[in-house]
């Protein structure tokens, strides 16, 4: 029998508080006391477990055997019953593990066909974030931080992999940029273009389909910073010394220039926060 199909066990994983209890003991004081809440929290571990507790350990092993190819998207999974016997649980628990799959987008249900393993692709990837960072305000900040990480190492990949027809296409929308904002309008639709030509130009579609997701988490925190004084110059300037870089496929410089940009955007976020923006806290900048 395959080991990810043998019975789900009933027990938890380890009681961490056990091994704290052995190696402490003897000890005086605040030892006994710490010794004491591992065990306490060994015996919350040691405890029954709940029926979701074996339908998410089912689910996980049912989506490493989808990953792997066992479980191949062309055919059917086995039926509740026979799932249950392989598992040896009830076919209630065989339910809750299928939905969960299901809401995750790896299964999916054909009326009088059966239950199939859903062909993977990179929206299924990203998709998950997007719908965190929608609905939990609290988190757009750590967005900046993601930014902070991503879009340096894409300008990075950029400037390896670009292409004559991507530079022109930046240095269009570079230029809209600064026609725009001779007459006072908006450019943010440019703004958010840039980064997704910049996304392009790695050649990786993942990473285009994780760009296209944060920039449509960005649109507001992108209004709101492209109405300060002296935004929608520094956005130019920092996109400029971006598409400069990738000019003279210069991947650190690349790198940097957008690190720069987007060190930029948090202080004028910082600024917009001062003068009574709601839904940002203070985010330091990032180590080099």
């Amino acid at each position: 029998m395959t080991p990810l199909l043998e019975p789900v066990k009933r027990h938890a994983r380890g009681v961490p508080g056990n091994r704290d209890h052995a190696a402490g003991s003897g000890a005086p004081g605040p030892a006994r006391a710490s010794r004491r809440r591992a065990a306490d929290r060994a015996v919350r571990l040691v405890g029954p477990i709940k029926k979701t507790r074996v339908a998410e350990e089912i689910a996980d092993r049912i989506r490493v055997l989808i990953l792997d190819g066992t479980l191949p998207t062309g055919q059917p999974l086995p039926g509740e019953r026979l799932l249950a016997e392989r598992f040896a649980v009830s076919r209630g628990s065989i339910r809750d593990a299928l939905r969960l799959l299901e809401t995750i987008g790896l299964l999916e249900t054909r009326h009088g066909q059966g239950t199939f393993p859903r062909e993977l692709d990179v929206n299924r990837l990203v998709a998950p974030l997007a719908s965190v960072l929608t609905y939990r305000h609290d988190l757009r900040d750590e967005l900046l931080d993601v930014r902070r990480m991503f879009e340096p190492a894409v300008a990075r990949a950029a400037a390896l992999r670009v292409t004559d027809d991507d530079l022109a296409d930046l240095q269009r929308i570079v230029e809209t940029q600064r026609r725009k904002l001779k007459v006072g309008r908006s450019a943010i639709v440019e703004d958010t273009a840039f980064h997704a030509v910049l996304a392009r130009a790695t050649r990786n579609r993942a990473v285009v389909r994780i760009m296209e997701t944060l920039n449509n988490l960005l649109i507001e925190s992108r209004t709101l910073t492209l109405k300060q004084k002296g935004r929608p110059e520094r956005s130019i300037r920092g996109h400029e010394a971006v598409v400069e870089a990738l000019r003279r496929r210069d991947p650190e410089a690349a790198a940097q220039a957008m690190h720069t940009h987007i060190d930029q955007i948090a202080e004028l976020l910082q600024t917009g926060h001062a003068n009574g923006f709601r839904g940002h806290r203070r985010v330091p900048p990032s180590p080099r």
